[in-house]
């Protein structure tokens, strides 16, 4: 989300004046005065009416609650246990004062510790770390659900016990005018939320016995403003927590849980008083959206990308029930909800748990698909998904170039790639903190799908340094069949790259992954190739199976791999086994793949296929090796792939379901010239175009300004052939289109006032131009396009 501000763009913050802080300030004020009878925080009579209800008709939770149940006359029987929240539960559900009673004892005992948490090996020490906020929640949601059974000295002294234990240490750490050791620019991510906003759910807990709590939490909801708008730091290389499309910059799994924290306490304090509007309430849902954006549908559990430090099934369960239960309200929740199921992911709310019984919404109905577009982008944080439908098991591609720091790792311009319901191409994942390995191999380059120039790209202290110049993602497109996005990798791997470019361009069952990159030397280029399961060279093709899924990886350019002995194709692309490790297992080691050229190079391209496989192309490979080389697959209903190379240009000919797309790469457009445009002939076309494409017929022996049914441009000003202009603008744009039944669809990117010129030989009935109907202008044969 931007501003123009005297010509320069700006962010936009959250405006906060003195008079609206005072404001609202003054309502929270008002507000907590209504403060409700105990319990009103999460273990509430609506809530436990809503449990019983679905009991009645969902076996689901029929069995959860039994589960809970039995943990909680076990805990009783044997004179122990540490499952409070279940404890608490089941009093607020039989009203069985046994099982109050045991919640008392664990209560009593928690509020009676030395110290709940702490850092002693910082300077100055810290009194407050993630075990306070966690012992703040539990105390906090039991003493509110067992309040009734407490004695008036045993509240004042439990209520005295979660100030002095939990919340003075959070809020004096993190919050407060005096005391305060953390910044929201140092430690303002996920145990910034953790922390505070459990700080203020134990400070509506407190509130009838230790009346200036009730400030205490208006504090907090007061500081959620500053967390949702930190827009990052110059000086300490930090990025906004949040993008302006939505979603958070460290990780699927800690979006999860630092807007689950914040959640909770949200829920908690609309409970106990009524509910709010903040200000920032659309970046949270879309934000969810996000969740649903990264999501991969499938016949198993619904998976997730997994950049950074996350796994493939982190997800947004515990969000979506509690943004529910907020009233927030929108079809796609209960489609997300839906697919995920009862998930097993530990910090979901999971109907197996307390909070999840009393928070899951039951059955619901949703839609088929979500409505939302099959392909989107963070361009702040430098996320981008492209989806082949929203079916399940069908082929999402998720890309990434942005920010290195904290759980985001070193992966600029890196890629992952779910395919016919598996994760086959893959991110390497992660280990524990406590792993030596974290540091020295989890959050560096080589543990992704990324170019390498003499086995480096990014810094290795960038994970902790931060980088100064984030990667970026650019020019989404997705429409006629054809899907691009361009990922600028230069900014973080500078010291290595001069340039480091990685266009994806993908149409129907082949995905082209090309490479544009530059070193200030000659020296090794590798294309890194991390896979799930396992892998075999065929020809000239990598054949990678995980389960029900299989895709072919062959490179093109510069190279070939060799289809035969390596030793009799010097001239071929070398193909060499590493080891990484095992994502979230330290121990295991697997292999992945370098893909080089035999010659050092400055500068070059690589175009690289990935060619995805279904069932049928599964039963047609009957190939057998001999003596050491091998031969390529016998498929025959597989894409045909060419190499097409001609004076300063490469290709690719792709012919697949009776279409033809040839898409050209213009070497004069690479940035070798200045002050010169980019002018060339390629194939009979003319164009300064970085990357063109053109799709046709498959019985159309030479293709011309008539025949050609779909264009792509990526950074083109003109597109002519045979005395026709195909494409004008006077500045390089980058521009799908395409013409079928009467409509002429158009993605046309570029700069902010764009005025191009599109040759079409039939006036359309009408015009969607980048996604919205757009007066139809037409003259002279050619179609007006304007953006403004």
């Amino acid at each position: 989300m931007k501003s123009i501000i005297s010509g320069v763009r700006q962010p936009i913050f959250f405006v906060i004046t003195i008079v609206s802080l005072f404001s609202f300030s003054k309502g929270l004020s008002q507000q907590a005065d209504k403060v409700k009878s105990h319990p009103y925080l999460l273990y509430t009579t609506e809530r436990i009416n809503h449990v019983k209800e679905q009991i009645k008709r969902d076996s689901s939770f029929y069995n959860s609650w039994n589960g809970i149940k039995s943990k909680a006359d076990q805990s009783i029987c044997q004179g122990k246990g540490v499952d409070i929240e279940g404890l608490a539960l089941a009093y607020r559900m039989t009203g069985e004062r046994r099982y109050a009673e045991q919640a008392k004892r664990l209560l009593i005992q928690l509020t009676e510790q030395k110290g709940w948490d702490g850092m002693e090996d910082r300077t100055p020490e810290w009194n407050s770390g993630l075990g306070t906020a966690h012992k703040n929640f539990l105390t906090a949601v039991t003493f509110d659900a067992i309040y009734d059974v407490l004695s008036s000295e045993e509240r004042r002294t439990i209520a005295n016990g979660i100030v002095a234990l939990g919340i003075k240490p959070s809020l004096a750490d993190w919050l407060s005018h005096d005391q305060r050791i953390h910044s929201i620019n140092s430690m303002g991510h996920n145990w910034w939320s953790s922390i505070v906003f459990q700080a203020g759910m134990a400070s509506l807990a407190v509130m009838t016995e230790i009346p200036e709590a009730k400030s205490w939490a208006e504090d907090v909801i007061l500081a959620s403003k500053e967390w949702f708008g930190f827009s990052g730091s110059i000086l300490e290389n930090k990025p906004s927590n949040f993008d302006s499309a939505g979603g958070f910059y460290e990780s699927v799994s800690y979006a999860n849980f630092g807007i689950g924290e914040y959640l909770m306490f949200r829920v908690a304090w609309t409970n106990a008083f009524s509910p709010i509007k903040m200000p920032y309430d659309q970046l949270l849902e879309k934000t969810i959206t996000w969740f649903m954006d990264i999501s991969y549908p499938n016949s198993g559990a619904l998976m997730s990308l997994n950049f950074g430090d996350s796994n493939p099934y982190a997800n947004g369960d515990r969000l979506v029930k509690l943004m529910l239960a907020l009233g927030f309200k929108n079809k796609n929740y209960n489609w997300y909800l839906n697919h995920l199921g009862n998930s097993r992911h530990k910090e979901d709310l999971r109907i197996s748990t307390p909070l999840g019984l009393l928070y899951s919404p039951g059955r619901v109905s949703s839609p088929e698909s979500p409505e939302l577009p099959r392909s989107a982008i963070y361009p702040d944080m430098g996320w981008a998904m492209l989806r082949s439908s929203w079916d399940k098991n069908a082929t999402l591609l998720g890309v990434k170039s942005g920010f290195t720091w904290n759980h985001a790792h070193a992966d600029a311009g890196s890629f992952i790639l779910y395919h016919s319901g598996k994760n086959i191409l893959i991110d390497g994942g992660n280990v524990s903190y406590g792993d030596a390995e974290y540091s020295a191999y989890s959050v560096r380059s080589e543990v992704h799908n990324v170019m390498l120039f003499n086995g480096k790209a990014q810094n290795s202290q960038d994970q902790h340094f931060a980088v100064k110049n984030s990667g970026h993602l650019y020019h989404l497109m997705d429409a006629g069949g054809i899907k691009y996005i361009l990922a600028d990798a230069q900014g973080p791997t500078a010291q290595n790259f001069l340039k480091n470019y990685r266009s994806f361009f993908w149409i129907g069952d082949v995905i082209l992954v090309i490479d544009d990159v530059k070193a200030y030397e000659q020296g090794r280029f590798e294309w890194l190739l991390h896979y799930a399961n396992t892998i075999k060279k065929k020809g000239i093709d990598l054949e990678i199976e995980n389960d029900s899924a299989l895709v072919l990886v062959r490179p093109l350019f510069p190279e070939t791999l060799p289809n035969g002995y390596p030793h009799d194709f010097p001239e071929k692309m070398r193909l060499e086994e590493r080891m990484a490790i095992k994502d979230h297992d330290a121990k295991t080691k697997l292999p992945y793949f370098a893909i080089y050229p035999p010659e050092n190079y400055s500068q070059t391209k690589f175009i690289n296929a990935i060619i995805l496989l279904w069932d049928q192309h599964k039963a047609m490979d009957t190939f057998t090796g001999y003596s050491g080389a091998v031969a390529p697959s016998p498929r025959t209903n597989l894409p045909q792939i060419e190499k097409l190379e001609g004076k300063n240009y490469i290709g690719v000919k792709i012919t697949q379901k009776g279409k033809v797309t040839e898409l050209y790469f213009n070497l004069l457009a690479d940035g070798r010239l200045m002050h010169r445009n980019s002018n060339n002939a390629i194939n009979g076309w003319e164009t300064d175009a970085y990357l063109m494409a053109l799709t046709y017929n498959e019985n159309v022996k030479i293709p011309s300004v008539s025949n050609v049914e779909r264009y792509f441009v990526a950074n083109g000003s003109y597109l002519r052939k045979a005395n026709e202009t195909v494409l004008h603008s006077l500045s390089k744009v980058f521009m799908v289109s395409n013409y079928k039944n009467g409509t002429a669809e158009v993605v046309l990117q570029g700069q902010p006032t764009i005025r191009a010129d599109l040759k079409l030989n039939t006036k359309p009935a009408q015009l969607n131009l980048n996604a919205k109907t757009s007066p139809v202008i037409y003259k002279d044969g050619k179609l007006v396009l304007n953006v403004n």
